[in-house]
Order: C-alpha cells, then structure tokens, then sequence
C-alpha cells in the first residue's frame, strides 16, 4: 500500500522502553499497534531549536505503515502519513 500524505495531526505516542521505540499511536478516535520500526531520521541536533528541528521515524504496524514526526520545538508528536489500509 502506498502511504497518503495526510496534514499533520497531533498524535499521543506510547513508547516501550524495552525495545525503545513507540508501542502505540493514537489520534482522531484510531489507534495503532506498533510492531516495528523501518525507518529514523534524527534532525533534533541539526537545526537550532527555534527552528523547529524533528525525529521523523517510519513505523509498521499489522495493517500498513504510518509516519510519524516529533517536533522538538513544540514537544508533540504527530502523524503524517498513513497508509490507506490503517
């Protein structure tokens, strides 16, 4: 499945630190599983901070792959892209 660029929407991230990755994401009444991580992309110490550098990470989950992105100036967690199944 393709992903679908979506706008970025506020999320709540549950990490597990055992494995030191997100666990869960939640928006908008959805919920998704993490079962693993395919993709980071750490920017938070290539900008400066009133930049609004960002940990990009690309997860999968049972039903497809999401994009998820933290924004270090602001502290939240978003989704950016989803796939269409999830």
């Amino acid at each position: 499945m393709a992903l679908t660029e979506t706008s970025r929407i506020p999320a709540r991230v549950q990490w597990d630190r055992a494995t030191d990755r997100p666990s869960r994401v939640r928006w908008g009444g959805r919920v998704l599983q993490v079962t693993g991580l395919a993709a980071v992309r750490d920017e938070r110490h290539a900008y400066p901070p009133e930049r609004g550098p960002r940990l990009t990470m690309v997860v999968e989950t049972p039903s497809g792959s999401a994009t998820l992105v933290f924004d270090a100036s602001s502290k939240r967690w978003y989704v950016q892209t989803v796939d269409q199944a999830a």
